[in-house]
């Protein structure tokens, strides 16, 4: 699922939600369906696409006005009004499927490049205003602030082959070393892989057999680019299929070719992941799939190209130090944008300023930090952790700001709605902030009478155990110890009495850091049993006495 651009702008992308509906302007970068989610329930005027994306569009959701859209295509440049401030959009190929495109937002909140999903390529980058394009060794002469990144293949770190060289060195190789294959089902029904099936049709002069039932979408994406290719014919040699039960098609389709003692199908499935994800690989298919410029077969007889129409982890970085944006957002959830060494290297070592247009304008206000600037691998990749378990929100990420004495006072000062938060505590999909800074007066209840005394037994038969434990463990200790004995006994008498009563909060035995880190993930502090503190402040008594 696509994220959510920050509160402050004025426009959305890519989302179709309650809350990206209060924005006024809507922006769809293309057709796949994983990025016109709720476009049914939340779609408002008005929405801005290509003309093809639109088509698809409503090809998928008939229902759908085409009122609601506003054309834009590659390279053109729209005036967006709006009541806060007017701003400029400009759109760009994104190399991703057809209709596919980037856009490039430019207004008093700065210069936002918000990729969609994308093929990063040479090309990509030299459509971009050359502004913001650096060369060797130098900057570009405008930074973008920020660039919305597509992520998906970000972690992977084997060099992916273009686009064209999957097709013609892999793709049309592999058929043409199967000369008496009698049917070659070609696994391409994802939009943004016509490419393939219009390449293998002109390089063999034949058509392709698309069941118009079954790939609807497809079908129907290929009748408005390349309808010349399409057969009727359910006999044609060349056939397009669909990924569900791939194997399980696979297998019956080459056991009842031996069966029959025929020459055996060619099946080709040209698709990235296969070779981003190494589970259940056998050590021959592993070494094998280290070289993503060869097709390989897999144990079900299935041959592999690594195609894609996603930027590998290589295409990431030399785009970004091309582009040196001040900040980097990843735009797919699982695997963010601070795993590139781009962004460690680079974006954690700026220092926002308070007073920069574009976080006036994301109403994000900055807060002190007694974390250094120099942010190591490790610590970062235990925020990569982190982020994992916040994956339905979205938010910028950037490291916490240290700010001056005076900015403090004026943080302070401010008033008590607008609640500085650090990029990594905020809600990502503009929710309020649950109340999580309650101290020990939280108090936990149950609809029933009969639930109290369950939940109050419970309490103490754990402290009857809590007890047992104690008393076993301060045996060995001296007669002075006995006496703190009884202290801590009375002491633990006190904490029975409130157990049922403040079993939820944060701990002030906690460091002060710590507590604030816990409540910047919005999650409450964990406090240890008090039967284990007792025990610690007794064992340290023990150890004073000796």
């Amino acid at each position: 699922m696509p994220i959510e651009m920050p509160k402050g702008l004025q426009f959305s992308v890519d989302t179709w939600t309650p809350f990206s509906r209060r924005k006024r302007h809507h922006f769809l970068t293309h057709a796949h369906k994983d990025h016109s989610q709720g476009i049914i329930t939340y779609a408002s005027y008005p929405v801005y696409s290509t003309s093809l994306t639109k088509t698809l569009l409503l090809q998928n959701y008939p229902q759908l006005d085409e009122s609601l859209f506003v054309d834009i295509e590659v390279g053109q440049s729209l005036i967006v009004k709006d009541p806060d401030c007017d701003f400029t959009v400009t759109a760009f190929d994104a190399n991703h499927c057809p209709g596919a495109v980037m856009f490039l937002f430019e207004g008093n909140f700065g210069n936002i490049l918000h990729t969609g999903d994308c093929r990063l390529t040479p090309e990509c980058l030299q459509s971009l205003p050359e502004k913001y394009i650096g060369k060797k060794g130098k900057e570009p002469k405008r930074r973008l602030d920020y660039v919305f990144l597509d992520c998906t293949f970000g972690q992977f770190s084997k060099k992916m082959p273009s686009r064209h060289m999957a097709i013609q060195q892999q793709i049309i190789n592999c058929i043409w070393k199967h000369p008496n294959a009698p049917t070659v089902y070609l696994h391409c029904d994802l939009l943004g892989q016509e490419e393939i099936l219009v390449e293998v049709s002109q390089r063999f002069g034949c058509k392709i057999f698309v069941d118009k039932a079954k790939h609807p979408e497809c079908f129907n994406a290929l009748e408005l680019t390349a309808p010349e290719i399409l057969s009727q014919d359910s006999c044609s040699r060349f056939q397009l299929d669909g990924f569900p039960k791939l194997y399980e098609k696979a297998e019956a389709k080459i056991a009842e070719a031996r069966a029959n003692y025929q020459q055996e199908p060619l099946i080709i499935r040209p698709s990235a992941q296969w070779y981003a994800c190494d589970e259940g690989f056998s050590q021959t298919e592993k070494r094998r799939i280290e070289r993503p410029d060869q097709a390989v077969r897999d144990l079900y007889g299935v041959w592999h190209v690594c195609y894609s129409i996603h930027s590998s982890r290589e295409e990431l970085e030399w785009a970004l130090q091309l582009l040196a944006p001040k900040w980097v957002v990843s735009t797919t959830p699982s695997c963010r944008a601070m795993e590139l060494n781009y962004v460690k290297r680079h974006c954690f070592k700026n220092q926002g300023a308070s007073d920069d247009s574009l976080w006036k304008l994301l109403d994000i206000g900055v807060v002190a930090s007694s974390v250094a600037p120099d942010v190591s691998n490790k610590s970062l990749s235990g925020l990569s952790g982190i982020e994992k378990t916040f994956e339905s929100y979205v938010e910028p990420l950037s490291e916490p700001i240290v700010i001056s004495t005076s900015q403090r006072k004026r943080l302070s000062a401010s008033p008590p709605s607008k609640r500085p938060v650090t990029l990594f505590g905020k809600a990502r999909l503009g929710l309020q902030y649950p109340v999580l800074d309650r101290e020990e007066e939280e108090i936990v209840s149950t609809s029933s009478d009969h639930a109290d005394r369950v939940s109050t037994e419970s309490v103490n038969a754990s402290f009857q155990q809590d007890e047992v434990i104690e008393m076993n463990s301060v045996k060995s200790l001296d007669r002075e110890s006995s006496v703190d004995l009884k202290e801590t006994k009375c002491e633990s008498t006190e904490i029975k009495k409130c157990a049922n009563v403040s079993l939820i909060g944060s701990s002030k035995s906690y460091n002060a850091n710590l507590r604030k880190f816990y409540r910047s993930m919005n999650v409450p502090v964990p406090r240890p049993l008090p039967s284990l503190v007792e025990l610690m402040k007794l064992n340290k008594r023990a150890k004073r006495s000796i």
